[in-house]
């Protein structure tokens, strides 16, 4: 009698599930197999700086501080993207702390609370000012990312921590991400030579390998490199880049020098894509370098679509938005805004002056001449 009746409901199971699929004749395709292509919108910024003056344009109180309007216009750039990566050049302070600019960073939480409003998912933090505040400095820095609900690639609490990799699937498509510095301003201690990856080609080498072998389908690799304020690559910039090509790389972002340097396609035979895109240096997304070159910087945007039955991946679009750093004084305080040196994108914005406006085309066709080298 029982199995009389598990007979009677399997069959009404049955039935019910194939007049399903009778009515709705796309659901077998679509749970099959997925979309035949994939895509994936990445976004990067070069150097996040946060000096003394920008610490205090964004102090409320005593200890309370806010950055979110510095990013008010730019915002609607980065939180669209899947997504965006940024250069944390600064250590993380705690609460009531002694915040400090250059030369040894020490800023606000409140700056990582700015830049996940803003948009920011993946913060490198190999740079030469990682470890400014001492290993608990960094240590405090890569927690209070992941308290801002970010990752971050460059830095680590562990040697278990360095020799993890990390890869992020996103949109059926896997990124492996690597993060490297050329020096640090203060010396590691020999307990300590595990928190900060450094340019070393072997260690590029073996890690991209490994990434490789764990599925990554695409490897993003940052460089810290660069002379200062140099617009020109240097030797050292292209001999590191070409190898890190050779050693199968997919796409290579570099900051350091305080200046948008060239943006460039050069081939491979060991990447899907064929073709590697270099951006040398982003310049400066955030800072108080107000000096030409140095106040502004690039939002770069990288499309890569995967076709997902030949597996083929190559770059669908790239392209990019200037940006400048806008600093006046309001009610006696500075006041810092980040906005796009493209004059269409402004002309809506009345409290830019006619010398503001000519600084920002300038700007502008600065940045254009570096991004030209990829045409």
């Amino acid at each position: 009698m029982k199995l009389t009746v598990i007979k009677f409901i399997l069959t009404v199971i049955l039935i019910a599930f194939y007049s399903y699929l009778f009515e709705h004749p796309n659901y077998k395709t679509n749970t099959s197999f997925p979309d035949s292509i994939s895509t994936v919108n990445l976004t990067f910024v070069g150097d996040i700086m946060c000096h003394l003056p920008e610490i205090k344009a964004a102090q409320i109180e005593k200890d309370s501080f806010d950055f979110k309007p510095v990013f008010q216009y730019v915002k609607k750039y980065l939180d669209t993207s899947d997504i965006t990566f940024g250069n944390l050049e600064t250590v993380i302070g705690k609460q009531k702390d002694n915040y400090k600019g250059y030369p040894l960073f020490n800023s606000p939480p409140e700056l990582l609370e700015a830049l996940k409003y803003a948009g920011f998912d993946f913060l490198f933090t190999s740079n030469n000012h990682a470890f400014d505040q001492g290993y608990n400095g960094l240590k405090r820095t890569l927690n209070a990312i992941k308290e801002n609900g970010m990752q971050a690639a460059g830095t680590y609490v562990s040697k278990d921590d360095y020799d993890s990799l990390l890869i992020i699937f996103k949109n059926n498509i896997k990124i492996g991400i690597l993060a490297y510095t050329y020096d640090l301003n203060l010396k590691l201690k020999k307990e300590h030579k595990y928190c900060i990856k450094f340019l070393d080609t072997l260690l590029i080498k073996d890690e991209i390998r490994k990434l490789k072998e764990k599925g990554a389908e695409i490897v993003i690799v940052y460089f810290h490199f660069g002379d200062e304020y140099k617009r020109k690559v240097s030797n050292y910039q292209k001999k590191i880049v070409n190898k890190t090509i050779e050693y199968g790389a997919d796409l290579i972002i570099g900051s350091h020098p305080h200046v948008v340097q060239p943006m460039k396609l050069l081939s491979s035979n060991k990447s899907k894509i064929k073709k590697v895109f270099v951006a040398y240096s982003l310049g400066n997304f955030l800072s108080n370098q107000r000096w030409r070159y140095s106040d502004s910087g690039v939002i770069l945007n990288v499309v890569i679509k995967k076709n997902n039955q030949s597996k083929e991946i190559n770059f669908e679009n790239i392209s990019i938005i200037p940006t400048w750093v806008y600093k006046s004084k309001f009610n006696n305080r500075d006041n810092f805004l980040i906005v796009p040196s493209d004059s269409t994108l402004i002309k809506n914005l009345s409290f830019l002056s006619n010398v503001d406006k000519m600084k920002i085309l300038r700007a502008y066709n600065d940045v254009m001449e570096m991004y030209s080298c990829t045409k």
